[in-house]
């Protein structure tokens, strides 16, 4: 990610994003947990997951948006941003 570094991403658990077959999905890195709600789009840009999410930081209650599209068969890269705060892009692998 470009705003954290990889100490913090993997503070609790090893950073991950999870995408089901029914647009849902969740994630967790550092303190920051959130559930999905998303669909594949199709744009000028090609295809792509975009989605609402909300959950904690910490214990706080956040929410806001991102997207994720895949580079490869097993990599996505995308956005997260954190209503009225912080954005940052990400690259995830698969793990087996």
């Amino acid at each position: 990610m470009d705003l954290w570094d990889e100490a913090y991403m993997n503070m609790e658990v090893q950073a991950f994003i999870r995408i089901h077959e029914d647009g849902s999905g969740d994630f967790q890195f550092g303190l920051v947990k959130g559930h999905m709600d998303g669909e594949i789009t199709e744009s000028d840009n090609g295809t792509r997951y975009e989605f609402s999410w909300d959950g904690f930081d910490e214990c706080d209650s956040v929410n806001g948006r991102g997207w994720g599209a895949r580079l490869e068969t097993e990599k996505i890269e995308g956005e997260i941003r954190f209503h009225l705060g912080d954005h940052s892009r990400f690259r995830a692998s698969r793990v087996k």
